[in-house]
């Protein structure tokens, strides 16, 4: 198809047209072929038309978890399964036959109380929970498999130009993709019964809650390099993560489609969303609601896991459990960072570093784009800007700060270059179909592409951060893929051609999604096999997939500085936290384009309350350190920042929970009240953790905001005025460029550092401060982690302390979680802050092992709060505040 559009849409992708236009496929399950094994169960399909068996897997994972997935019998070629994503094989449960009756077939296994029951004629699959349906597999007959078939030895074919099913090739712009193995997609419906809420499958640029694409584009999951996208769309963008998460007041589901080829997704609602009269409204209402979820992939074979919750948190963990935790990110990566394309050389690296400090304004960490190379050659330095890279690295490691360097996956074609000869002389590129080395373009130029869905090519790339290798590099620093979707200029799309061949002989088509996981993968071996193992690595990947999660960091891409990027950072940022990424953010101040001061004050605001908080800019903007638009703005970004660092402590604890129990910082407001109907669509606030609300400012000029609060029966404390709220209600807060709407919920306790710093380092050295927000009882509880930030030791030697607090009516106390921690924790709580306090004391004490010590308090009628100070009280002993 020829088109002068740069990206393709529905109507351009030949296998999505082939799938929607219905074809007379009408599977049948052969209940008489199904076989019971240790590892689940099998029946064949058929289909009298196509004489195509098909063999259908039916697996009980033991956390929750059904895998159903289909593949050919008779197989031309093998297909290609998605391999390195799931952390291990399921453990599965022992399936038996629960019962049968005339054209159906019930399984189920353990206690009994998950069934799955296998159609006949026509086949279908539904999955019931109790007496619960909830989910149902090719409900409206839309599984198709197209067979592989022989390689092509007739070129006629492919040069015959009537091919507009794009069954052997296809055309879209300059480009043809010629299909050695013809037409080899796989789909199938799924319906999820009493559900009208799907969400995550990113990356998209669009709301948190999926949109019905019956009339509109489906979502497409292809990763691809775009500049400055276009918001509220569902075209793909730099990652995929195939996990659609429905939930309903009761019950929550997950659904991973495990397929790295291009995946378009629709979504249907019933009833749907629309504006009528109330005829039509009564008619809607009659329905049975449920959502019809299509997914289409180009190549592969069906592999789905339905996560049967019933709880977000319960999902959450269920999906983590197939394709790992989000990796415990050491604490610096928790600061902010500071990145432009580019600096321009040693000098200015230093002036931007000293210009924090002379603004009393902490960050951790410095980037370097391209630039920094010699000729875009990655792992080198350029020597007229660059000529002393340990010298400079030191000098920012004095500071207990950290520096981070571009690397691409692209390699400069470059005969003189001996890291180009050592990838070139040990097959480490991907290739093109007669065996020779791909070439495309990018930064250098002509480059060739680094195959990392090869283990011996990601062992190598690994090997070249060793320090001995990486000329010029120490251990203070740390990498960023980027480009990695792959970006090529002059491809496809702006990416690889899907007949480009990997190790193995699969094309790129079959794995396209996994490339920048693998290269992310790849990184963080070579940095954790730097420091001997011993450190935890920090990267971050701008593609990714499911299981990124376990390797590190992602943002959201080229944003532009606008409001309206600014406002969809949020739900795009939800949707990821949805998915397992929990250390995700955006570009703050937008990638591309200059910001006005306004709209840079409310995106430092912004970025400061989300997991991954760094600024970048293109080298074609202004430059836009913090300083340089007058004092007043410099004053609300350093606050911004300042609280940010500040409430370290928690969001440290929060990435714990993250990593042991899958359960991420940054949440939509459903996950912790998930019976709440009236939050199932919010995606303009969000908590952060269980304990604070946030409702950023993303609208200019404005002098009041709409926040909701939920929960009949909880507390909002507003954490500047102390002011409390109660729940269940739209609270219309007055705002003021220095203000951002933040509440503490009742019932928790949050820690904080007291002080100030230029690092994270600093501020882990300073005292904490206890905010205890109480509940309408009195009581509250939290949480705090802590380890030494940067080592395994946390998980090899148990060196961790874990501490929860706890409030009841006259007494707060701290005790050690778990008894196996050995860490030692230098810090003290210094001052305890009580929300919601509705008398004073007479009296408060402090009990460490009988003794006894009065404490000096302050009490605001006003404010009804109670401040305890000057307490020195050490984190990791047991202790108690009485208050009489």
């Amino acid at each position: 198809m020829m088109t002068s559009e740069k990206y393709k849409k529905s109507e351009h992708i030949a296998f999505y047209r082939r799938h929607k236009q219905n074809p007379e496929v009408q599977y049948c399950a052969s209940l008489e072929s199904l076989v019971l094994s240790e590892k689940g169960a099998s029946v064949e399909l058929f289909e009298p038309k196509s004489q195509l068996p098909l063999l259908l897997h039916v697996r009980a994972c033991r956390e929750s978890t059904v895998r159903i997935s289909v593949d050919e019998i008779h197989r031309v070629n093998v297909r290609y399964r998605v391999p390195d994503v799931l952390i291990g094989e399921p453990v599965y449960e022992q399936l038996r036959v629960e019962s049968k009756s005339q054209g159906s077939v019930t399984l189920t296994w353990g206690l009994g109380q998950h069934q799955v029951r296998i159609h006949e004629i026509p086949f279908n699959l539904d999955v019931l929970c109790g007496k619960e349906l909830i989910a149902t597999l090719n409900p409206n007959g839309r599984l198709l498999f197209e067979s592989m078939q022989d390689s092509i030895r007739n070129d006629s074919i492919l040069n015959q130009s009537g091919d507009e099913s794009g069954l052997w090739k296809e055309t879209f712009g300059q480009f043809v993709d010629v299909k050695a193995n013809g037409p080899t997609s796989v789909g199938v419906d799924f319906c999820l019964h009493g559900f009208n809420h799907v969400y995550g499958i990113p990356e998209h640029a669009d709301r948190l809650r999926l949109k019905d694409t019956s009339n509109d584009e489906p979502y497409r999951l292809y990763n691809l390099d775009v500049f400055g996208y276009r918001t509220d769309s569902r075209l793909g963008l730099y990652g995929s993560v195939p996990l659609l998460v429905a939930h309903k007041s009761g019950r929550t589901l997950g659904l991973l489609w495990l397929n790295a080829s291009e995946t378009l997704v629709d979504v249907g609602y019933n009833p749907r969303d629309s504006q009528g009269d109330m005829a039509a409204s009564a008619k809607r209402s009659k329905m049975p609601v449920q959502t019809d979820v299509h997914w289409i992939s180009e190549s592969g074979v069906i592999d789905s896991f339905i996560l049967l919750g019933p709880t977000p948190s319960q999902v959450l963990c269920q999906y983590s459990q197939l394709t790992g935790y989000q990796a415990l990110p050491p604490l610096f990566s928790l600061g902010y960072h500071q990145c432009r394309w580019n600096y321009d050389d040693e000098a200015d690296v230093k002036s931007v570093d000293a210009g924090f400090d002379h603004h009393c304004i902490p960050y951790d960490v410095i980037w370097l784009d391209i630039e920094h190379t010699d000729g875009k050659r990655y792992f080198t330095w350029d020597s007229k800007h660059f000529p002393n890279p340990v010298a400079l690295q030191q000098h920012i490691a004095k500071k207990n700060r950290k520096m981070v360097v571009i690397s691409d996956p692209h390699i400069k074609v470059d005969p003189e270059w001996p890291l180009y000869c050592v990838a070139r002389d040990g097959d480490h590129f991907v290739k093109v179909k007669d065996g020779g080395i791909y070439t495309g373009s990018c930064w250098p130029g002509d480059s060739n592409y680094l195959d990392f869905s090869c283990p011996q090519t990601r062992s190598w790339y690994a090997r070249c951060y060793s320090l001995d290798k990486y000329k010029g590099s120490t251990e203070s620093l740390f990498v960023w893929n980027d480009m990695n979707e792959p970006s090529v200029f002059c491809g496809p799309e702006q990416t690889m051609p899907k007949d480009a061949v990997h190790r193995g002989g699969w094309e790129h088509r079959d794995l396209h999604n996994l490339y920048g996981f693998y290269q992310h993968m790849a990184t963080v071996d070579g940095l954790i096999t730097r420091s001997g193992g011993t450190e935890r690595p920090f990267v971050l990947s701008r593609s990714f997939f499911a299981g990124s999660q376990r390797l590190g960091a992602v943002w959201t891409g080229d944003t532009e500085a606008t409001w309206d990027h600014l406002k969809f950072c949020i739900p795009m940022l939800l949707s990821l936290s949805l998915a397992g990424i929990a250390f995700c953010g955006a570009d703050v101040g937008g990638f591309a384009k200059d910001p006005e001061p306004e709209l840079l004050v409310r995106w430092y605001q912004a970025g400061a309350l989300q997991p991954f908080f760094r600024g970048h800019a293109d080298k074609r903007t202004k430059r836009r350190e913090p300083w340089l638009f007058g004092e007043a703005v410099t004053a609300r970004v350093r606050l911004a920042i300042q609280q940010r660092y500040r409430l370290l402590p928690y969001w440290y604890t929060l990435f714990h929970q993250a990593h042991t129990r899958a359960l991420p910082p940054m949440r939509p407001l459903w996950v912790e009240f998930p019976g709440e109907e009236s939050t199932f669509s919010v995606d303009h606030e969000y908590m952060i953790g269980s304990a604070l609300l946030a409702c950023p400012v993303t609208e200019p000029a404005i002098q009041e905001i709409m926040v909701i609060l939920p929960g009949p029966n909880e507390l909002w404390y507003d954490i500047v005025s102390a002011k409390a709220f109660s729940g269940d209600r739209n609270l219309t807060y007055p705002v003021t460029l220095d203000s951002v709407p933040v509440f503490q919920r009742g019932g928790t306790v949050v820690p904080r550092r007291e002080g100030s710093g230029s690092c994270s380092s600093d501020f882990q050295r300073l005292p904490l401060l206890l905010t205890v927000a109480l509940d309408p009882k009195g009581g509250a509880e939290g949480l705090l982690y802590e380890d030494d930030g940067h080592s395994f030791d946390y998980r090899d030697r148990k060196k961790f302390s874990l501490c929860r607090f706890f409030m009841k009516p006259g007494s707060f106390t701290c005790s050690r979680v778990s008894e196996d921690g050995t860490f030692m924790s230098g810090s003290s709580v210094q001052s305890v802050l009580i929300l919601g306090m509705r008398r004073p004391p007479s009296a408060v004490t402090t009990h460490i092992s009988d003794v006894q010590v009065p404490v000096a308090f302050q009490y605001s009628e006003d404010r009804h709060t109670l401040t305890l100070e000057g307490l020195d009280l050490g984190v990791g002993q047991d202790w108690e505040i009485r208050m009489q």
